[in-house]
């Protein structure tokens, strides 16, 4: 008889090394330790290649790890979607990028806002500076760069690397009447780069910082970083924002009419910024006597909301979704989070598509997330998603169930190893309480994580061991509670696009012929 199925995403739990910045291994985690003993189980490659990125040296993040999961494919994806663009010229020859670089040619500055790093999850440096070079040679005379610093993506303080990276890019560029620059910048979860619409005030933060030139003034980035370091010790995430400025006025603000480009190629934290700057009716925050620009994002984050209007490079089209071979067949589906992780349980999960494949056959539903630090409140809604899905599970209502526990994550890239601990403790219970719902109404339970990140909390360099809030590169579980039937994992090497013909077959459904290998 065929049971219906809950599948439990534990965002950012990956199998370290057991060490002392192995923050899953550190957590007394007795239900986890006991799936692991006594259920069939493997390890999925949720990284680089696997969910569609250029190399294995590229780490993992929630939105492609929800993609493969929700797709049972492998798709170009993210850096290696606009890298080929960039490479095959087609970024270059799009009508978008033809118009920007044309109104700022009549006159307009043209601006680049986004994450600077080479994290390969939300920006890749690289793309900037070949978007640069581009632009000096098509003529553009006078661009500036709204820089967000990272820190979380890639090691925690090694902004300066890479503002010396650009800097050097920036003056090659410069001279003869050409003026290539930095204009304004700070910490991504300080300014513009919020998600879900869970903080907007920080996306007003950058608003502020970027356009009207509001904020502390430096002469140099690299001045605003130091200064900024020394007195706060904060890492580059948490930076205050800065305005570059000359003569105490900014060096470049984002003037009505001129050209700017959002690089960043992850959806998430680039829509709050996008639609400050698309639409005419905006009522999150004022902009004041902002009149419109010319706005490209480096992707379009969100098709069927239009987020943004215009965008460089094509999306990939992910069709022949888990979740569409299950509405084919009738079956009912349930998906939960909590806002920060709500989106990939949704709009990723259903391969970059807003809203239902049916109306009739799903239900979402979405906990509220609460606006304070992580690591102040490491449970986050863990409690409260727990208690929704067991009673879903008790309403028999759905024969497919998805939840994601955001802990791993989110709490991961705070870098407090005691937060992280907890957060880990905290989802090991809701795991209990699903396993026992589990036994007590009949269904299978299958546990899998997107990526790691609680796994790996320090890393060592050089001789020199500091705290890591970035992905690792580690694989992650894949677990079968089945109490009635015990189901034999076959050998192979798996990923993430594996679980979906998994859950299909223990369905008793057939995947497409698209699809990867199921692994039972």
């Amino acid at each position: 008889m065929v049971k219906p199925i809950v599948l439990v995403i534990m965002d950012g739990v990956g199998k370290g090394d057991g060490g002392p910045g192995d923050a899953v291994a550190l957590a007394k985690t007795p239900t986890l330790d006991r799936l692991l003993e006594t259920c069939p189980h493997t390890w999925l490659k949720a990284h680089g290649t696997a969910v569609g990125l250029p190399s294995d040296d590229d780490m993992g993040n929630s939105e492609v790890g929800h993609n493969a999961l929700g797709c049972g494919q492998v798709y170009s994806q993210g850096a290696k979607l606009v890298g080929e663009s960039i490479e095959n010229g087609a970024l270059f020859n799009s009508e978008t990028w033809l118009d920007l670089i044309a109104n700022a040619k009549a006159g307009h500055a043209l601006h680049f806002l986004g994450l600077l790093s080479d994290g390969n999850v939300h920006s890749n440096i690289s793309h900037l500076i070949a978007l640069l070079k581009k632009a000096r040679q098509e003529g553009v005379q006078k661009v500036c760069c709204h820089i967000l610093l990272d820190g979380r993506d890639v090691p925690a303080t090694s902004a300066l690397e890479y503002v010396d990276q650009l800097e050097g890019v920036l003056a090659s560029l410069s001279g003869e009447g050409y003026e290539y620059l930095i204009a304004s910048g700070g910490g991504r979860m300080k300014i513009t780069m919020d998600r879900y619409q869970a903080n907007w005030p920080m996306v007003e933060a950058g608003w502020r910082t970027h356009v009207q030139g509001q904020g502390r003034q430096f002469p140099s980035a690299k001045e605003a970083i130091e200064t900024y370091r020394a007195e706060t010790g904060c890492i580059d995430q948490d930076l205050p924002a800065f305005v570059i400025a000359k003569d105490g006025q900014p060096v470049g603000k984002i003037e009505n009419g001129d050209s700017v480009i959002l690089y960043n190629f992850r959806g998430d934290r680039a829509q709050e910024i996008s639609l400050a700057f698309d639409r005419k009716e905006f009522p999150y925050f004022d902009r004041g006597d902002y009149t419109g620009v010319k706005f490209a994002g480096m992707l379009q984050y969100d098709g069927d909301l239009n987020i943004p209007e215009h965008y460089l490079v094509q999306p990939p089209v992910i069709s022949n979704t888990l979740t569409e071979v299950l509405c084919a067949a009738g079956i009912h589906e349930y998906a939960l989070s909590e806002t920060q992780k709500y989106g990939h349980v949704t709009y990723f999960w259903n391969g970059n598509r807003s809203g239902k494949v049916d109306e009739k056959l799903e239900v979402y539903e979405e906990i509220p997330s609460d606006v304070i630090p992580f690591e102040q409140a490491p449970a986050m809604k863990s409690k409260e998603i727990t208690e929704r899905l067991v009673a879903q599970m008790a309403s028999k209502q759905f024969q497919f169930l998805r939840c994601n526990y955001p802990n791993g994550d989110m709490v991961g890239h705070t870098g407090v190893l005691e937060a992280v601990i907890y957060a880990m403790e905290r989802v090991d219970e809701g795991l209990a309480a699903i396993l026992k719902a589990a036994d007590q109404y009949g269904y299978t339970v299958l546990i899998t994580a997107d990526h790691g990140n609680a796994d790996q909390m320090l890393e060592t360099k050089k001789g020199k061991t500091s705290v890591r809030t970035a992905h690792s590169l580690n694989p992650v579980p894949f677990i079968i509670y089945d109490t009635d039937h015990h189901w034999d994992i076959q050998p192979g090497k798996y990923g993430l696009a594996n679980v979906a013909p998994t859950v299909v077959k223990m369905l008793g459904l057939t995947a497409p012929a698209c699809w990867e290998a199921s692994m039972v």
